[in-house]
């Protein structure tokens, strides 16, 4: 055979092969079971390193979540690809990271946190980008057409935390952020405090990021009185600072102003829901704000924050209903000590992977965008999570329609207590406070 009909006859045999290779749907990820299918691109992001309130872990989860997903062929054959953005807990940050989630055609903003609602929501909202699973820490997350909170957020919280409260607490002190997400927070906390006929918390705003909190410590135990007074402090990260300045107050004069944990001083928690020691001031919080990564790092069971009071979104970190996503940090996330499995932010950026997860698969697409996981939601896709949450769903009649919080769906929280260093149900399951608040003023 001359070399010229050689060359043409491997020509022929090459084109052929290539031919039956895009027939048959050669380059599918592995487990795909359909043609190739165009990767999804989305983005997480929360701040980092500031000086107020850090979140490392939901961007952490996401890529664990992404790791993972991708060996096992992707998501309904598409390959993940998460983005990350610090948002450095300001306005520009929030800005800067929404449009850079634009530029790059991201098909969602999943599992992220940011105060700044306003900056970040208008870009995504131009772009028609949906916001899914926030945080729950910003109004905007509430109000915007194109968010789907997955919990109450910290309306639903302080609200939960009232009644939480109401049973064991005759007079509650709030140190809250001066700001005005913070401005919401008595309102809130009063809805559920009405419950039990009780009279509103004493309201102590405080800066958010403050090295100290001496001044507020101080008032807080002043106003709470010594008969069944609680402190509540609600200040993100510096919550820790706030309730070590409050252990190291001096001793009240006659005497029960809390053991503390240094010399007999401070306000200490006492007993928690036990009802004893009814002349020591209790200490509580809502979950973001004190949780086990917190506990653990303060002493665990010699923790100050031992017998407090939480309220929180989701069951608490032993619970097994949390095993599907303790394997999945185990195996992809293992040696980052960002992703705590315990840590109510990486909680929620997995509950928001999952939204994403099932959304995209109910598609079953070659191509996702964002009008169409927007619409899916939209149209009633059920979210089954598992139990870390009641069904998700958003439909309009789904929607709580509470002023400044119209696109609540999950209004549900629960009870815990610290006891020897672990944050554990104080009653089972889930307490519904959609009617608390409802009657926020």
């Amino acid at each position: 055979m001359t070399g010229r009909r050689l060359t043409s006859l491997l020509a022929y045999i090459t084109t052929s092969a290539a031919g039956a290779s895009l027939l048959t749907g050669c380059g599918v990820l592995p487990g795909a079971t359909g043609g190739s299918r165009e990767p999804v691109t989305v983005m997480t992001w929360a701040p980092d390193q500031t000086r107020a309130t850090n979140m490392p872990g939901m961007p952490a989860m996401a890529q664990a979540f992404a790791r993972w997903v991708n060996s096992q062929g992707g998501i309904d054959g598409h390959e993940l690809r998460v983005l990350t953005c610090n948002e450095h807990n300001s306005t520009a940050g929030a800005a800067a990271c929404a449009r850079r989630a634009v530029r790059e055609n991201a098909v969602a903003v999943v599992g992220s946190y940011s105060q700044n609602g306003r900056a970040f929501m208008a870009p995504l909202e131009a772009a028609g980008i949906p916001y899914i699973g926030g945080y729950g820490i910003s109004e905007d997350e509430f109000t915007s057409p194109l968010s789907y909170p997955v919990n109450g957020g910290q309306a639903s919280l302080i609200a939960g935390h009232g009644i939480q409260l109401a049973g064991s607490c005759r007079t509650v002190s709030l140190v809250r952020p001066d700001t005005l997400a913070g401005d919401r927070l008595p309102e809130l906390l009063n809805s559920g405090l009405r419950k039990a006929s009780h009279r509103g918390a004493v309201d102590i705003p405080a800066v958010e990021d403050a090295a100290e909190y001496t001044a507020q410590a101080s008032r807080a135990r002043e106003k709470a009185g010594e008969k069944q007074g609680c402190v509540t402090a609600v200040l993100g990260e510096r919550t820790q600072t706030f309730f070590d300045s409050f252990r190291r107050l001096p001793e009240q004069e006659g005497g029960e102003g809390g053991r503390g944990g240094e010399g007999g001083r401070g306000g200490d928690v006492r007993g928690g829901d036990s009802g004893e020691e009814n002349g020591a001031v209790r200490i509580s919080s809502v979950l973001g704000s004190v949780g086990q990564p917190v506990i653990d790092r303060t002493g665990g069971a010699h923790s100050p924050f031992e017998g407090a009071f939480v309220t929180g979104w989701y069951p608490e970190a032993g619970d097994r209903s949390w095993a599907p996503m303790r394997k999945v940090i185990q195996e992809h996330a293992f040696a980052d000590n960002r992703v705590d499995p315990a840590d109510a932010g990486v909680q929620t950026t997995w509950i928001a992977y999952t939204v994403l997860k099932d959304v995209i698969e109910a598609l079953d697409d070659d191509t996702i965008s964002a009008s169409r996981i927007a619409h899916a939601l939209d149209r009633g896709e059920r979210i089954d999570t598992g139990g870390l949450t009641p069904t998700l769903r958003w439909k309009y009649e789904d929607l709580l329609g509470a002023p400044g919080y119209p696109r609540i769906v999950n209004h549900e929280v629960t009870f815990q207590v610290v006891r020897k260093g672990q944050l554990v149900a104080q009653k089972p399951g889930f307490v519904d406070v959609g009617e608390t608040v409802l009657s926020a003023p």
